[in-house]
């Protein structure tokens, strides 16, 4: 495995404008945030809320979710974020551990199996190491009470759909499609969990990050007015690739890669831009009518997506929100969220809302939340959450909003690789379906993947 400048998409999170925001301020009674003066001290009281308190899910965010029942969890895809989640899992809570585990590839499977070993003494025994693209069967089928879902993302739906049909709760990092058609298996399905009453979060972690929390807050209460637009970035370096080895088949290579194959992870701008497209649907309630994008590939050196995209959504009120994401090295790069309203302006980057004069009128307070709470990660925090909703008898059903900014993303994407409008009424009715007809782990057809070129060629003269 190569990686350009050593950089991962977690690391990178961790390391840009947003480090600062990343340790934050809890939901709980006490408050440890900072208004600012330099504008009118009492415009929060003068305001008028966008929604009333109580009509919006606001989570509780302790450092520890509250012991009560034993969880036995099953892990399927073992990757990076598969090995990461089940860590924010075993830390969120006591009384719980992991039981089976589940990879198309042995040695991940094992590398998982030794680590939770190592350092949290769990054993899993042979009998509960699965291998191969049914392995998510075993791991549901094996008496586990929820489940890790962290493969590739596009077998994320079918995995939901199988856990939800025995039962299982479950997290399901994002993004949780990459075509319409799992988009819609991915809402059929979170109405039968919902129906069933199980828990089920997303790997969306902004909406269990503290500073994120408290800013939404802000924003519901009306301080920066009506939301008239926004603008939102992940822009970073290229992020890491697999060169082929002798001996790998297609698919092997490909899932192995799977980060920069368009049908495995739907491109960046569904597979980490959809985290910051998703702050703006969940701030202003709204979706996507239609999509006006372009993008390029131009450093990329396997796969056969793009290494930028600009995208131009109208939402369903008329406004407006630019969306930007490149990976490319040696570029000015920002991860963050703008919103603008008739009143100010909240900017993740600084995690501060301004009023139309631009004097800060509030900001999140990082360094009061540290002292309040130990546990700021959060990833492992929406771990919390997800135990606290499944020991509490309290249903959660965080997959139908993820969808939505997950469906914008494909929009976005489909858009510039086609140089077309895109509508959501047409993406989501669409029979898109990136599964490959011949997805087997030995050789495949590679001659459909190919990078998309929009419009048309030049008219001759």
């Amino acid at each position: 495995m190569k990686k350009e400048n050593g950089i991962s998409r977690r690391t990178f999170l961790k390391s840009s404008v947003m480090a600062g925001a990343l340790g934050a301020m809890g939901t709980g009674t006490a408050s440890v945030l900072t208004s600012c003066g330099g504008g009118n001290g009492s415009a929060s009281s003068a305001t008028k809320p966008l929604k009333e308190p109580g009509s919006y899910y606001v989570p509780e965010l302790p450092d520890l979710a509250s012991d009560g029942q034993e969880l036995k969890a099953g892990v399927i895809g073992c990757g990076g974020r598969g090995s990461g989640a089940a860590f924010n899992f075993l830390n969120a809570a006591n009384g719980v551990t992991i039981t089976a585990l589940g990879d198309t590839f042995q040695e991940r499977v094992d590398d998982l199996a030794d680590k939770l070993k190592k350092e949290k003494n769990i054993d899993i025994p042979a009998d509960k190491r699965f291998v191969g693209l049914d392995a998510y069967k075993q791991v549901i089928d094996s008496g586990v009470d929820v489940v890790i879902i962290a493969t590739p993302p596009v077998f994320r739906p079918l995995h939901f759909q199988y856990a939800t049909e025995k039962g299982k709760h479950s997290f399901l990092e994002k993004p949780i499609c990459v075509d319409p058609v799992g988009y819609r298996t991915i809402m059929a399905t979170a109405k039968q969990a919902e129906a069933k009453g199980l828990c089920v979060i997303t790997g969306t972690q902004r909406h269990h990050q503290r500073s994120y929390v408290e800013s939404y807050k802000k924003v519901m209460e009306g301080m920066i007015g009506e939301i008239t637009g926004g603008i939102v970035y992940w822009n970073q370096n290229m992020l890491w690739y697999r060169e082929r080895q002798a001996g790998w088949s297609d698919c092997e290579w490909m899932i192995k890669d799977w980060v920069n194959w368009k049908w495995l992870s739907g491109d960046h701008i569904v597979e980490q831009h959809v985290h910051n497209i998703d702050v703006f649907t969940w701030f202003s309630g709204l979706k996507p009518v239609k999509a006006v994008g372009f993008g390029s590939r131009q450093r990329r050196l396997t796969g056969d997506q793009y290494d930028n995209f600009s995208v131009d959504f109208t939402m369903e009120n008329g406004i407006h929100l630019h969306s930007m994401c490149r990976q490319i090295d040696g570029c000015a790069n920002n991860v963050s969220e703008f919103i603008q309203g008739t009143k100010g302006s909240w900017n993740s980057a600084t995690m501060e809302i301004k009023d139309l004069a631009g004097n800060v009128i509030w900001k999140y307070d990082a360094e009061a939340e540290k002292t309040q709470y130990k546990q700021t990660d959060p990833y492992t925090l929406e771990h919390v959450n997800w135990i606290n909703c499944i020991r509490g008898k309290k249903p959660i059903q965080q997959a139908t909003e993820t969808a939505v900014a997950n469906m914008a993303a494909i929009m976005g994407r489909e858009s510039a690789y086609t140089g077309a409008e895109t509508t959501w009424d047409a993406m989501t009715a669409s029979a898109l379906d990136y599964t490959p007809k011949d997805l087997n782990l030995g050789k495949m057809d590679m001659s459909g993947f190919t990078v998309p070129v929009p419009g048309k060629p030049i008219d001759k003269k």
